[in-house]
């Protein structure tokens, strides 16, 4: 699937959610420990749960490569899974040069066959190529992300005035390739949103931070009103977490369905609606 199939997709399904899979072995069910592959588990159970509600699934490969071989092995085997007919997203940050770049590229679009991967742009824009080589893959580079510290590179200005995340934004804007490559723009960043957007006003972006780490859906649902069909906002802690006994899955799946509710209504242009408007599914 590749971002004009996805952008068909979240029109048909009236849907932006992004269920993100990162699964903590200190908070999953203890019950999954019995399982050959427990990382896997978690992550079908909550895919089983969540698919009625989402376009999209980011897998943040940290949590299985520090599993080892086991951990492998499942993320191979949950990205088969999830299928194509979600956004799979490897939530790789990797972001090299050359042979190693070109190795990255291999493993999660060739040995697996993700449809994105997300990339840290650092090095330079010739980190994007091994990736962008891949015809029909999608690449979401790291702009402006959610987490505290991002201000240390993210919101420097150069010498024109302008922040560092604007200048990443508007050289993917322009890139011969533009059309495969988004952005991520986290959800806490709402303040500078606004730049971003009129920065790469036609990109494709994944957002992170609704939630867990304090950003509003509706807030952030309220930025991107001009890209609808554009958009995935990522949920992952809220999710996966909204219970840690044996009833996980059917709490993630309410929680996915009070998200679903109001993006729906926001993809249909009632931007009244809230969470708090679904007190049945809370």
């Amino acid at each position: 699937m590749d971002f004009r199939q996805l952008s068909e997709t979240i029109a048909r399904r009236s849907s932006v959610l992004c269920v993100g899979l990162d699964p903590d072995p200190e908070r999953m069910p203890k019950g999954l420990a019995g399982h050959d592959l427990p990382l896997f588990e978690f992550c079908r159970q909550i895919v089983d749960a969540t698919a009625p509600f989402a376009v999209a699934y980011k897998v943040n490969t940290a949590f299985f490569e520090a599993a080892g071989p086991e951990g492998w092995e499942s993320l191979e085997r949950l990205q088969a899974y999830i299928g194509k007919g979600y956004f799979r997203i490897a939530d790789a940050k990797r972001g090299d040069i050359g042979n190693t770049g070109r190795l990255y590229a291999k493993a999660f679009f060739e040995r697996m066959d993700f449809d994105a991967i997300t990339v840290t742009p650092y090095m330079g824009l010739d980190t994007l190529e091994p990736f962008l080589a891949y015809e029909g893959k999608c690449v979401y580079v790291l702009c402006l992300t959610s987490n505290p510290g991002a201000e240390f590179l993210q919101l420097t200005c150069s010498k024109k005035g302008r922040f560092l995340f604007e200048q990443v934004a508007e050289s993917v804007a322009v890139h011969v390739q533009s059309s495969r490559l988004g952005l991520v723009a986290g959800a806490t960043q709402a303040e500078h949103l606004p730049l971003l957007l009129k920065a790469a006003p036609n990109s494709h972006f994944l957002v992170p931070g609704v939630g867990t780490q304090g950003a509003s859906l509706e807030q952030t649902l309220s930025h991107f009103a001009n890209h609808k069909n554009r958009v995935l906002i990522n949920s992952s802690r809220d999710i996966l977490y909204a219970s840690q006994g044996p009833d996980f899955a059917e709490r993630a799946a309410e929680r996915a369905q009070v998200l679903h509710s109001v993006m729906t209504s926001w993809l249909k242009g009632d931007t009244n609606q809230t969470a708090q408007d679904f007190p049945e599914q809370l």
